[in-house]
């Protein structure tokens, strides 16, 4: 075991900075990992209609396997995070080799399930018949090399877990740039390559994918030497795949409500034609760039309260929540401001069409209000999650869109139209926002009289 890996390295120094130095790299990393539909969905639009319609019929199926990989990944990072701030590296060491063949199973059955229902479940998502060899031509490879979607998931979540999300975001930037340039010369047949067309989209995506499973792998097993045999001993192995199925599939509910609640909106806003639908697409290609940062802060959380919690620091735990409580409402206001000014401008590079841009414009305008709300229940599901607890975070999220947000959004649809169905999406993250602070002061308070409790007998 090398030495530096000895003693976790969240648990001293400021707390702002330590989140600081872990999100920036992330910023670019989950850049860079946007940046695959986008790549893709480009060069295959080139191909045709067809092919575009049929890759985009795989984005559902592909996103609700990639919350499976984010929900194993989040497991991965709590259990890990815990155990180094414990300072058992060998604890961890299990921990990161079990959770590895645990993705590799998972991922090993979702190629074979997958591979089996491509006719049946593309037919039931509304596929049409001459679509549907155009859809296995994308979906076999890219089932064939689900080890490269899952696997690699787990080993990056492993490194942030002990600190380490520079070569995370260093990674994912490799990555990307490598499905940029595979995807040009696999799909067109450049410079010598067969020309594979929408096949040679996934391929691109398998081969670049593998990249980051080899990279992964080697930097846990010769740099970091957290990676080792899995345990021989079903107790043992059972053991850890529990502590890592305890956040982990409570986090992939949490990551497929979201897009699930996308399509009913999407459904919402066609009521009012094909231009509102538009409008809203506009918009919701900016919203993802404009909360790149919370979506790195929610990525390094985690791990942050991991290792404070396994170490018992309770004062770091009370006063990161206010450090992201204060970062998300200024950074939210700032982000709403910018937003309000220059949307309408950003939005034009996507169309020109008046009826188009005013949808996005109002979305632009009116939801941006609620990002602080937004970002904080983005921090807190992941402090939920590191810190071994994720219930409350999956009962906030499931309660924002189920309980709060979906109604308000078909009441707002109803009776105001848009305005009021993008009025419904500010009080919902606005309310769950808040909500989501005090359930999140409240038990770390518990938590922290529970353990002072038990120290005083």
């Amino acid at each position: 075991m090398s030495s530096q890996r000895t003693l976790p390295s969240l648990l001293e120094g400021p707390v702002a900075a330590h989140l600081r130095r872990l999100a920036l790299p992330m910023v670019w990393g989950i850049l860079a990992t946007m940046s695959f539909n986008v790549v893709d969905t480009y060069f295959v639009a080139q191909l045709g209609d067809g092919p575009l319609a049929a890759m985009s019929f795989t984005f559902p199926v592909v996103m609700v396997i990639n919350a499976l990989a984010i929900g194993l990944g989040a497991g991965t990072s709590s259990a890990v995070a815990r155990a180094c701030g414990a300072g058992d590296m060998l604890q961890v060491k299990q921990l990161v080799s079990n959770a590895t063949l645990l993705a590799l199973v998972i991922a090993v059955v979702v190629s074979a399930l997958g591979l089996l229902t491509i006719e049946p479940l593309f037919r039931m998502l509304g596929a049409q018949e001459r679509l549907l060899p155009l859809i296995a031509e994308y979906m076999v490879p890219w089932y064939l090399g689900a080890v490269f979607a899952v696997v690699p998931m787990v080993a990056l979540s492993a490194l942030r877990a002990i600190g380490n999300s520079a070569i995370t975001g260093r990674i994912l930037m490799a990555v990307a740039l490598f499905n940029l340039i595979l995807d040009p010369l696999l799909i067109f047949g450049l410079y010598g390559f067969p020309r594979l067309e929408l096949q040679g989209a996934a391929l691109a995506t398998v081969i670049a994918r593998g990249l980051s499973f080899a990279i992964a792998l080697n930097v846990l097993v010769r740099r970091e030497q957290i990676l080792g045999m899995p345990s021989r001993h079903w107790p043992e192995l059972k053991a850890s795949w529990r502590a890592l199925l305890a956040v982990g599939l409570p986090a992939i509910a949490t990551n497929v409500i979201i897009p699930m609640s996308g399509g009913v909106v999407v459904a919402l806003v066609a009521s009012h034609g094909a231009d509102a639908v538009a409008g809203l697409g506009v918009a919701l290609r900016i919203e993802p760039v404009a909360l790149i940062v919370f979506y790195a802060l929610s990525s390094v959380v985690g791990p942050f309260m991991g290792q404070n919690a396994g170490a018992n620091r309770h004062d770091r735990l009370i006063e990161t929540v206010s450090v992201l409580a204060r970062f998300s409402i200024f950074f939210g206001v700032g982000l709403a401001l910018v937003l309000w000014l220059f949307g309408g401008k950003v939005a034009s590079l996507f169309s020109d069409s008046p009826q188009v841009l005013a949808v996005a414009v109002a979305y632009l305008t009116l939801v941006p209000i609620s990002y602080a709300g937004y970002g904080f229940v983005m921090s807190a599901n992941a402090a939920f999650n590191g810190l071994g607890h994720p219930l409350p975070g999956t009962f906030i999220s499931f309660l924002r869109v189920l309980g709060l947000y979906l109604p308000l959004a078909w009441l707002g649809n109803h009776y105001w139209g848009i305005q009021g169905l993008f009025v419904a999406t500010v009080i919902s993250n606005l309310a769950i926002g808040a909500m989501a602070w005090w359930w999140l002061r409240r038990y770390l308070g518990t938590r922290a009289a529970q353990l002072e409790s038990a120290l005083a007998k």
